[in-house]
């Protein structure tokens, strides 16, 4: 079956009552049409398959376009099936069923996952060079809470504030600040311990920075406030901050510091530190403000009628 061929003379208007957030999908396919992803894709992935309906890259398409359409589910994105225009504009011949994009992610090998992960690699040191090129990336690492309903494969029961006792992930995730790039992310189960994946997740995310970056900052969570993971920037010369875990050794030290106001309402305070576990000590910023009697309850640690933030 011949691959339709996108529109070449179209007019686009944005003046319908009737139209919706998914027309602007056409400037996106636009988008990859000059960056021509599909030729990219078809030159760097190789995975043979029985059904040979849509080329490797229209499936891959097909998995992309219903994530930016907002459509979390397979099932949901079943009804650009029908959708002639969807179809025309992005030029498909027809768009595959939920079934058939789930089998193909389900009889996937796992060296096609390792073949995606270098793809997007290459993809990633090519763009965070556009428009400019820089000399300075700074790497955002933190953890979130990803809600499953059913049994799905290594989903765990764990901290999950929002729906306590549901099965969930736990993954890390790694933005480079001044681009929103999405730069790497280790899947864990909702049961992980805090700091599991943080050294593997740091191991990924270096491989990918361009060897012409001269400088790279690192800006963490608590979860990533352990020896290992600090020696790690540290071995990479890396200018980092890390939120302070907050044991009751180091809570005890906090009243005794000594502050300095830098405005009208916080003052800060710096020692070197050595906490259990650690081979030498490293240098601590504490910052503290008063709470007013009529102040709401925070969210931050506390301690008397102070706020602390470390």
């Amino acid at each position: 079956m011949g691959v339709r061929r996108s529109p070449r003379n179209l007019r686009i208007a944005c003046n319908h009552r009737g139209l919706t957030h998914f027309g602007g999908i056409y400037f996106f396919h636009e988008f990859l049409r000059v960056l021509q992803v599909r030729r990219f894709l078809t030159q760097n992935l190789d995975y043979p398959r029985r059904n040979q309906r849509y080329s490797l890259s229209q499936m891959i398409l097909a998995l992309i376009y219903p994530l930016v359409l907002g459509l979390d589910r397979l099932e949901t994105a079943s009804f650009l099936r029908s959708n002639g225009t969807f179809q025309y504009l992005t030029g498909l011949q027809s768009f595959p069923d939920p079934q058939t994009l789930r089998r193909f992610l389900i009889q996937a090998p796992d060296s096609f996952l390792r073949q995606i992960h270098r793809a997007n690699d290459r993809l990633l040191q090519n763009f965070i060079h556009l428009p400019d090129h820089r000399s300075r990336l700074i790497l955002d690492l933190d953890s979130s809470v990803v809600t499953v309903f059913g049994r799905q494969e290594n989903a765990e029961v764990g901290y999950n504030p929002r729906y306590r006792g549901k099965r969930s992930y736990n993954p890390l995730l790694c933005i480079e600040a001044n681009s929103s790039y999405f730069w790497d992310a280790e899947l864990r189960p909702g049961n992980a311990g805090t700091w599991d994946g943080s050294v593997e997740l740091m191991a990924t995310c270096f491989v990918n920075i361009p060897c012409d970056i001269r400088e790279l900052r690192v800006r963490a969570d608590a979860g990533f406030g352990f020896n290992p993971v600090l020696e790690i920037l540290e071995a990479r010369a890396t200018q980092y901050v890390v939120v302070a875990r907050l044991t009751q050794a180091f809570k005890r030290l906090l009243p005794g510091l000594r502050y300095e106001s830098v405005n009208r309402q916080w003052e800060m305070a710096e020692f070197q530190h050595r906490p259990h576990g650690w081979p030498a000590a490293r240098r601590f910023v504490v910052a503290r403000r008063f709470i007013p009697g009529e102040e709401a309850q925070t969210t931050l640690f506390t301690l008397g009628r102070y706020m602390y933030r470390a």
